[in-house]
């Protein structure tokens, strides 16, 4: 007796179920990085537009970890304006590391959904805790329009959503950088900032002194995503365990990306943006996912959310063919 044949998108969902594992959803409706309102309802819409269910065709299931609590900032005072509501933030980011580090200690791949993009110092402070026991190091890859290199003493504002990044290298208010309990999470030559092209003139001093992996829009323009992926991917790689993905979604054009507070003009298309996640699912290295900064009060109709959602499926495993 012959044996049915397998049609080809089962095949391709085994294989990508192999490969990529269990996921773990965690949203983190943080808006006490910023000041524009909205962002806590980022994790919101990215269930709405149907993550779990669009991972099915993969193979792939994803268990909802629910929202971590993050208090609102009515209800706390705003402590320094060098960097608002630090105390809350720190406390919101030290859950979030302990989640996350549980999850992968459970072999699981965390999915984590924002909320500002200051949640980052809680993702990557987990991830990092993780394989640390282990004897190993992680990559990061921040994309972003912004370098997020500020702090307390540098930033404009006070917002601890341009803060995150600096903050893994170890550099920041210590409530932050000690997230974990050691510092840095993460060394600078495995770190890569990829789609910058909004910058203050001190941020982007401490850029160039970071000594981070800084690819602009204009490097972008000129080498090409797939030049630069390949590069970005060399360096995430070297001597780590793998690397996490941080997505700015400010990182996209607002063409395709509305719903965003900060938006910039000339960011990621739709097909570079998605060939950045193809690569990344082709090289089997990204150990964890966050998407932050989307913001349903300024976006149309899910847009931004919708878009969010597709990527992560590429960085998952979706492919055309």
């Amino acid at each position: 007796m012959t044996k049915p044949k397998r049609h080809w998108g089962e095949i391709q969902a085994r294989r990508v179920r192999e490969r990529v594992g269990r996921l773990r959803f965690f949203g983190v409706p943080m808006d006490l990085g910023q000041d524009r309102r909205g962002v806590d309802m980022g994790p919101s819409a990215v269930r709405a537009a149907g993550l779990a269910t669009k991972l099915q065709p993969l193979g792939l299931e994803i268990q909802d970890e629910g929202d971590v609590l993050v208090p609102s900032p009515e209800a706390r005072e705003m402590g320094s304006h060098k960097a608002k509501f630090l105390a809350e933030i720190a406390e919101v980011c030290e859950e979030l590391s302990l989640r996350v580090e549980a999850s992968l200690d459970a072999g699981e791949r965390p999915i984590v959904v924002g909320g500002d993009h200051s949640i980052a110092i809680g993702t990557v402070a987990g991830v990092s805790a993780h394989f640390k026991k282990r004897g190993q190091s992680i990559g990061l890859l921040w994309v972003d329009a912004h370098a997020d290199m500020n702090t307390p003493d540098s930033s404009p504002s006070g917002n601890v959503h341009g803060m995150p990044l600096a903050c893994c290298l170890g550099i920041g208010p210590e409530e932050l950088t000690t997230i974990g309990g050691f510092e840095p999470k993460v060394d600078r030559d495995h770190v890569v900032l990829l789609g910058i092209r909004n910058l203050d003139d001190v941020e982007r001093e401490l850029v160039k002194k970071s000594g981070v992996h800084a690819f602009t829009m204009r490097d972008l323009d000129v080498r090409g995503m797939a030049d630069v992926m390949e590069e970005a991917l060399s360096l995430l790689c070297d001597g780590t365990a793998g690397f996490h993905v941080s997505f700015d979604v400010d990182g996209l054009d607002p063409s395709i990306a509305p719903g965003v507070g900060t938006p910039v003009r000339g960011g990621l298309t739709f097909r570079e943006a998605h060939l950045l996640m193809e690569m990344i699912s082709d090289s089997n290295k990204a150990l964890s996912f966050e998407m932050t900064e989307i913001n349903p009060i300024l976006d149309q109709r899910n847009a931004t959310a919708e878009v969010a959602v597709d990527l992560l499926l590429s960085g998952l495993g979706k492919r055309i063919l």
